[in-house]
C-alpha cells in the first residue's frame, strides 16, 4: 500500500487510458471555503490532493470525486461530499490529454471521531480494474 507522496499507476478502460495518481497532501481538519461551508453537526470536512498524469494514449475524461473512497479503521467507508476547501481548487471533473496533469482536492464529510486509514481511488468513476490504495495518517 501506497503512503502520501506516492504515485501509483493505474489502468482504466479502454485499452490505453493510464494515469500516474499521486497523493499529495491529506487534510484531516479541513475548512470549507467561506464561513457558509461547514460540515454537519459531529462531522469534519477530510480533503486528500491529488495529482493526476496522463501517462496513456488517449484522453481522459471523467469525474475523479466519483471513483475515490476513505475507509476508517472500523472498515466504515465514506464517498466524497462535493464541498469545496480553503487552500485549493475542487478535482469534481476532469479533462487531460496524453502527457497533461491536473491537481486538485477530494472533500469527505466524516463523523469527528473516525479514524481514516485508507484512501482508495478507482478510474473510469470507479468501475475500472484496478485501485490505488494509500495509507492516511
Amino acid at each position: 500500500m501506497a503512503s502520501a507522496g506516492d504515485t501509483l499507476t493505474l489502468k482504466g478502460d479502454p485499452e490505453g487510458l493510464t494515469m500516474d495518481v499521486t497523493v499529495n497532501k491529506v487534510l484531516q481538519n479541513a475548512r470549507g471555503e467561506d464561513e457558509y461551508t461547514t460540515p454537519e453537526r459531529g462531522k469534519r470536512f477530510v480533503a486528500i490532493q491529488v495529482t493526476l498524469k496522463n501517462s496513456g494514449q488517449i484522453v481522459y475524461q471523467d469525474s475523479p470525486e466519483n471513483g475515490a473512497v476513505l475507509v476508517d479503521a472500523e472498515g466504515e467507508q465514506y464517498m466524497p461530499s462535493y464541498q469545496r476547501v480553503s487552500g485549493g481548487q475542487p478535482l469534481s471533473t476532469a479533462k487531460i490529454g496524453p502527457g497533461d496533469r491536473r491537481r486538485g482536492y477530494l472533500v469527505f464529510e466524516v463523523p469527528k471521531k473516525a479514524k481514516i486509514a485508507t484512501f482508495q481511488f478507482t478510474l473510469n468513476s470507479g468501475f475500472a480494474g484496478e485501485t490505488g490504495e494509500w495509507t492516511v495518517t
